[in-house]
């Protein structure tokens, strides 16, 4: 007969003391493949919802500024030497190192404009970018056409226009398309329209105020984006929006740490169990290894027997704790996020390492019970019986 033998017929006898040992790393698999699980879903929902939170790159014209302060009083200051921008030079952007981790470039354009007699900012933008640079928008009635406009809250509640009205700007008669929901920012004052429109209108073809640069994911290099766009426009200022990428990549740090101390400590209580009942298995099994120990078992013999069944009964425990934690995961995944498209997916890797460390575990808190079976003295555990 095997050893392996002799250990799975002693696991079939000893039912309670296995379902013991077994259940308390099945407990702490389940806990530790849920909150790695939890964590990389969320980090995936975060990753997507922060890629569609606009840009996070500003390209803006190159500026010398003066400031003028005389007597500790600050009285403004002079721009001079303004360099800028021409439209067909964002093409450059597509031949950058890291263009893939490009989503969008929305050019823009900015003037002034009197309407109904009062002043207000008029903005040429591309509406087909709008949807990665400005998701947030929910607006009433449609994009705007080619003579149409689309008109901040605030601005259409200040020069009394909505939805269908029409209004000259320099000569040339535009018609509301829809209105812009109240977003508390700076667009509640604007008037939107296309991009050819405004450059016409504020007599600015081919040329733009700024840019925006949609680049955040999970895996971009931002400074380094910068670096590069910034060689290809040296006419440019180009500036990296850091508070969205470092607050993205604090909270994801955050839920990893958060994540994988906790397993660590789960871990820890697992292991503790499996080396009390172990002990105790053992102690009761005294008799037992000195008739093996009598009989011709040498003391490796019974080192490689304990562990075996600590083996067996952890690699159970890795399995069914997978699987289990899995189903804990998307039971509990809603109550973190309401993002109705988040997955949770069989990941071999995760599988492999969880399975790999309850054995390993299992292995490890069977190790000194093992070596006190193996050092018993035929003679004296035989006394027990």
């Amino acid at each position: 007969m095997k050893l392996i033998d002799i250990s799975l017929s002693n696991l079939r006898r000893r039912k309670a003391k296995a379902s013991f040992i077994l259940i308390g790393l099945l407990i702490g698999v389940t806990a530790v493949v849920a909150f790695i699980s939890l964590v990389d879903a969320l980090s995936r929902d975060i990753n997507e919802k922060l890629e569609k939170y606009g840009a996070n790159i500003m390209i803006v014209p190159k500026t010398e500024n003066l400031s003028l302060n005389y007597g500790g009083i600050s009285i403004g200051g002079i721009s001079f030497e303004m360099q800028e921008i021409l439209q067909n030079d964002l093409e450059r952007i597509k031949n950058i190192k890291n263009a893939a981790n490009v989503a969008a470039v929305g050019p823009m354009v900015l003037g002034p404009l009197k309407v109904n007699n009062r002043n207000v900012l008029l903005s040429g933008v591309n509406f087909k970018v709008t949807q990665y640079l400005r998701p947030w928008w929910k607006i009433k009635g449609e994009y705007p056409g080619e003579n149409e406009v689309l008109i901040g809250a605030e601005a259409s509640r200040i020069l009394g226009i909505g939805i269908g009205d029409m209004f000259k700007a320099n000569g040339r008669s535009l018609v509301v398309s829809g209105v812009l929901e109240s977003t508390g920012s700076q667009d509640d004052h604007i008037i939107f329209s296309h991009l050819a429109t405004a450059q016409t209108i504020l007599n600015k073809e081919g040329r733009i105020s700024m840019a925006e640069v949609a680049a955040l994911c999970s895996a971009c290099p931002i400074e380094e984006m910068v670096k590069q766009i910034s060689e290809a426009l040296p006419s440019a200022k180009v500036m990296a929006i850091k508070q969205v990428v470092k607050g993205r990549m604090e909270t994801l740090g955050h839920f990893n740490k958060f994540a994988y101390g906790l397993s660590l400590l789960v871990m820890f209580v697992g292991g503790l169990v499996v080396f009390v009942t172990m002990m105790g298995s053992v102690r009761e099994r005294t008799s037992e290894f000195g008739i093996f120990r009598a009989i011709g078992f040498r003391r490796s013999h019974v080192i490689r027997l304990v562990l075996f069944e600590a083996a067996i009964i952890s690699a159970i425990a890795g399995v069914l704790g997978y699987l289990s934690g899995l189903g804990t995961t998307k039971l509990i995944l809603p109550f973190f996020t309401e993002s109705a498209g988040v997955q949770v997916a069989f990941d071999p890797l995760i599988a492999g390492g969880v399975l790999s460390a309850a054995v390993i575990l299992g292995l490890v808190a069977s190790m000194y019970p093992a070596f006190l079976a193996g050092n018993l003295d035929p003679n004296e555990a035989l006394r027990t019986l």
